[in-house]
């Protein structure tokens, strides 16, 4: 029986490295995507290709050179991207735009590159790695929000779209990760000082919050389900993303808007 075979974006470190590592554990031929893959450390059973998502021509051939060497594409991993951390003034439209390049539309590139594979083959599975901030706001982290709400709602158009031609579309949302506040978040260039001491209490509150994020194992594990379990739109990773979820959609506007504001502690 011929493997399946997963192309994942993002897979030199941190969530994405764990999925290529876990699908490649789990019998999939496994392509793992790097914008060095020379200076990238092997995995076993993974075969690394260059791809910098934000360049149209990358895209198309790393795609190309997937295709040729394995002939098909059974899941297709949307990983690549990072957070950004500041207020919604302080950040330029220069620094939104880069994270939309790489959050958003390196995502639609993929999509694009890879449909009319998935069309021929009638079958497919399109995993979007998403957060909780695609479906709840964070203060100082706004751009990285709505690249995440875009995402959110790119992935649910989509998924309407080619269902009909036996592909689903899949939101993984993790809780604040490791990955996500660590060495994948970049802050941005101006700094507003009135600003100051909303940013240590948002710092300290997100602090605490890391000592319960999940480690990318944990996401990746998900990311596995997303692919092989019977089809959900959405899958919050972990107890306090999926408790977020569920107060997001059940609880009126109000009660959640004052529970952001108490965990961030702004009120």
């Amino acid at each position: 029986m011929t493997s399946p075979v997963l192309l994942i974006t993002g897979a030199s470190s941190g969530i994405g490295r764990a999925t290529a590592r876990l699908f490649a554990e789990k019998g999939y031929r496994v392509f793992g995507t790097s914008r060095r893959p020379e200076a990238t450390a092997a995995i076993s059973g993974v075969e690394f290709v260059a791809l910098d998502v934000r360049d149209e021509a990358s895209v198309k051939a790393c795609t190309a050179q997937v295709l040729e060497r394995a002939g098909r594409i059974d899941v297709l991993v949307n990983n690549a991207g990072y957070a950004m951390v500041g207020a919604v003034d302080e950040t330029s439209p220069d620094e939104a735009q880069a994270l939309f390049d790489t959050n958003v539309l390196g995502m639609l590139r993929m999509v694009r590159a890879l449909l009319p594979t998935m069309h021929k083959q009638r079958s497919g599975r399109i995993v979007n790695t998403s957060s909780v901030l695609g479906f709840l706001p964070a203060p100082f982290k706004g751009a990285y929000a709505s690249s995440k709400h875009a995402v959110e709602g790119l992935s649910e158009s989509l998924d309407h779209e080619v269902r009909g031609f036996g592909i689903r579309v899949v939101l993984v949302q993790p809780n604040f990760t490791k990955a996500e506040l660590g060495d994948n978040a970049v802050s941005v260039a101006a700094s507003i000082e009135a600003y100051g001491l909303l940013k240590q209490r948002v710092s300290v509150a997100t602090g605490k919050a890391m000592k319960a994020a999940p480690g990318p194992e944990t996401v990746a594990a998900e990311i596995l389900r997303a692919a092989e379990e019977s089809y959900q739109m959405r899958r919050p990773v972990g107890s306090g993303a999926k408790l977020l979820s569920r107060l997001r959609r059940y609880m009126p506007a109000g009660p959640v808007d004052h529970s952001l504001q108490k965990t961030f502690a702004l009120s």
